[in-house]
């Protein structure tokens, strides 16, 4: 609500809020890497409680606009292991329809919710694919997956060879 506030100028210019206005969501996940070879295998699993650290540039480049939003915000992973940023919408900006919008995120990792799964392993994404809809005005930016590893390697699961 305070960031709704702050940017939207509180409940009123909330109210007057263009029809068709951008809504643009960042999201990622967390799992524990439990072989430590930056891959999801059938040991791995999703890490709820895990803190990230989101890092947001939009940029209207176009001659009749000019303007350049970025914001940094933490978010914690839902039981399944997603963090998710919704940004309310934002006068002027219409990601999916502007081809002109330059954008890049970045998720990095601040702690684990496992304390049996804390050593970084991916700790930093900004590779992103990015899914539009005009119809719906909605630009939906999933980051590559983020992981943590446990501090030893479970040689019954994952065998000797560590890559």
């Amino acid at each position: 609500m305070f960031f709704q506030s702050v940017f939207l100028g509180g409940e009123s210019a909330r109210a007057k809020a263009v029809k068709g206005n951008s809504q643009i969501i960042v999201m990622g996940l967390v799992y524990c890497d439990i072989c430590s070879n930056n891959t999801f295998s059938t040991h791995s699993y999703f890490i709820p409680g895990a803190e990230v650290r989101i890092d947001c540039m939009f940029k209207a480049v176009s001659p009749r606009i000019a303007e350049h939003i970025s914001f940094s915000a933490n978010r914690t992973t839902n039981r399944y292991g997603v963090y998710k940023l919704e940004i309310p919408s934002v006068e002027g900006i219409k990601c999916a329809e502007d081809s002109a919008i330059v954008s890049s995120c970045q998720a990095s990792l601040m702690w684990s919710g496992s304390p049996a799964c804390n050593i970084p392993g991916f700790k930093s994404t900004s590779d992103e694919i990015a899914v539009k809809s005009k119809q719906a005005n909605l630009c939906i930016y999933s980051l590559n997956a983020l992981n943590f590893r446990p501090s030893r390697r479970e040689i019954g699961l994952c065998g000797k060879k560590q890559v």
